[in-house]
């Protein structure tokens, strides 16, 4: 197996990890959002905060992931572009977290660190990434 199989099907599983990844926490939210705060031990108020959490990481979320799904089957390079910015977004979050509030819990700390590995993979997968060529025919006409 080639250099450029093996990056275009690590792309693909990192690809759909990433989707399988959403999907839990945006069927979580859909289901209970709560359920998605008690992460960060942080208890919902009233409806609107519910329904704020269901469409931010449950109706967005599955756009997302919808997109990424499409990526995947159309142009997987732009899908780990798109990785680059999602998971660097977070991390960078994270960070100004950090210099405007302070140091980060457990929870925060931990997918800090994990935000910023997909990142860097994203990075390097769309760095390395080369479309598969089409097989050459020879035409005997």
């Amino acid at each position: 197996m080639n250099k450029t199989k093996i990056i275009n099907i690590v792309s693909a599983v990192f690809i759909l990890f990433s989707a399988f990844s959403l999907l839990m926490v945006s069927l979580m939210a859909m289901a209970n959002p709560q359920s998605v705060m008690d992460l960060v031990q942080v208890q919902l108020p009233n409806t609107d905060a519910y329904s704020s959490i269901r469409g931010i990481y449950g109706g967005v979320g599955l756009v997302i992931i919808t997109q990424l799904i499409y990526l995947l089957i159309k142009d997987r390079k732009k899908a780990l572009a798109f990785l680059s910015l999602f998971w660097g977004a977070y991390a960078i979050s994270r960070l100004i977290t950090i210099a405007a509030e302070g140091s980060l819990g457990a929870f925060g700390s931990q997918w800090l660190m994990i935000e910023s590995v997909f990142c860097v993979l994203s990075v390097v997968l769309y760095t390395l990434y080369r479309k598969p060529q089409p097989a050459r025919t020879i035409s005997l006409a």
